[in-house]
């Protein structure tokens, strides 16, 4: 069962897959279902984060069907237009309330396997409502573990207008967990070419 205080984070947190984009640098594709190394990019990212959470949902606005096929629940964004991750964060918290988050994007399929811990450590060590990763040379804010406690904040935020995800992280003041030993890990793979290799 994953968490549902807002300050401790020993328990496993709920897993959140960010699919909820456009993908319009691959061609309007949606990633999820991109090919790579033989097999779809979300089952990749799935593979890798389900053992760091107790349990994983996907935040996506297009195949929908077909990602709940996979054995999990599939939420759409409560506001339209596509207003970027953090709306897919709001309707999480929306159908899972009082849960820590642990988001990922699905373009990563690399993502570190240690990213629930170390990110769950720095939270447990301060009083930051969340943690976000940074690969040694920039930020990487979709890869995040947040507090229950920020539903509330982020609905009112989110009411304003789309939000620019790497300053809201800023504003509410995440800390930020070094991932430096392992910048390979959040690769993302946005376009075509990206995906060869």
């Amino acid at each position: 069962m994953p968490d549902t205080s807002a300050a401790n984070t020993a328990h496993p947190p709920l897993g959140l897959v960010l699919a909820g984009g456009q993908g319009r640098r691959m061609g309007g594709r949606n990633k999820g279902w991109v090919e790579y190394r033989g097999r779809p990019l979300v089952e990749q990212v799935i593979e890798r984060l389900a053992p760091q959470v107790g349990s994983i949902v996907i935040s996506a606005n297009t195949d929908i069907d077909r990602y709940r096929a996979l054995g999990f629940p599939c939420l759409p964004d409560t506001r339209p237009d596509y207003p970027g991750p953090l709306a897919g964060i709001a309707a999480a918290w929306a159908h899972y309330p009082g849960h820590t988050l642990l988001s990922v994007p699905v373009d990563a399929p690399h993502l570190p396997l240690d990213l629930s811990e170390r990110l769950g450590q720095a939270l447990d060590t301060g009083d930051a409502p969340a943690a976000i990763a940074h690969d040694g040379e920039r930020l990487q804010p979709l890869f995040a573990l947040l507090r229950p406690d920020l539903a509330a904040r982020l609905e009112t935020d989110l009411a304003h207008g789309p939000l620019a995800v790497g300053r809201w992280f800023r504003d509410i003041g995440a800390t930020v967990v070094d991932f430096s030993d392992q910048p390979g890990a959040f690769a993302n793979l946005n376009t075509p070419e990206d995906l060869v290799g």
